[in-house]
């Protein structure tokens, strides 16, 4: 079964870098993004429109590569957990985790026995479709799958505590722009407010053993955010990156008009 590289490059004490899909879902992004040199993906379906079986299509896409398959799914609830999962998934990103309640129910539909209750099926996409030992499988599997809990929240800034010290949760997240809607300042990465509860999310991620991971949309503020302290950087989205590049390009066309 794929070893998922984001938990060995973060037990090397490595910085994982990343990038996260939003539109381009095609066979062929896999192999770009790993000649790039990013260590893992978040599919979306927050703010997607992937279905199921394209989801399951890119995650089988990127685990022909060296690259770290996870999903961010639309919310807390086991069907979307324990089936993102089934699809091959090697981890979930989950948005807007507010109490620890919700990061004790995330781990239960994400890992088997004893840690949770996930359901059993074994053969199929997560196990590559190979036979194993049931027993052997799950325990690997409850190590090798990587569990994000985003906060993006007064809420869950309120809570953080709770959530940082729930067994099997691996990262906390800051989602930087619905954390500064929430807080009343919405896209003001430089307001004290901000800076204060990512300051926060970072001492937290460090006194319970967890990685500390944000998505910057360009180099200075992943350059920023690093000074802080995140240790996982997810750099920018698909259709951003491509966007830009296109706007540069175009704009660099039409100014050697003579």
């Amino acid at each position: 079964m794929k070893i998922n590289r984001f938990r060995r490059l973060l037990s090397q004490g490595t910085l994982p870098v990343g990038h996260m899909i939003f539109e381009f879902g095609t066979r062929g992004v896999a192999q770009i993004l790993d000649n790039a040199g990013v260590d893992f993906v978040v599919i979306d379906t927050e703010h997607s429109g992937f279905s199921t079986a394209q989801i399951a299509d890119q995650v089988a896409w990127f685990k022909a590569t060296d690259i770290a398959p996870f999903v961010r799914i639309p919310q807390v609830d086991y069907h979307w957990i324990a089936r993102t999962l089934d699809l091959g998934a090697l981890g979930i990103m989950v948005p807007n985790v507010k109490t620890g309640a919700e990061a004790r129910a995330i781990v239960d539909a994400a890992k088997y026995l004893p840690l949770g209750h996930r359901g059993c099926i074994f053969g199929n996409a997560h196990t590559d479709f190979r036979s194993i030992v049931p027993s052997e499988a799950m325990a690997h599997s409850n190590h090798n799958t990587t569990i994000i809990c985003q906060i993006e929240s007064v809420e869950g800034m309120s809570n953080i505590e709770e959530i940082a010290s729930t067994p099997g949760v691996d990262v906390l997240w800051v989602g930087h722009f619905d954390l500064t809607n929430s807080q009343g300042i919405p896209g003001q990465f430089h307001n004290p407010i901000l800076l204060e509860a990512m300051q926060r999310v970072v001492a937290t991620c460090r006194k319970y053993g967890l990685a500390a991971g944000i998505q910057p949309a360009n180099l200075t503020q992943a350059q920023e955010w690093m000074e802080m302290g995140f240790n996982v950087i997810s750099y920018s989205g698909d259709f951003f990156v491509y966007g830009e590049a296109m706007k540069q390009g175009v704009a660099g066309v039409r100014a050697l008009v003579k």
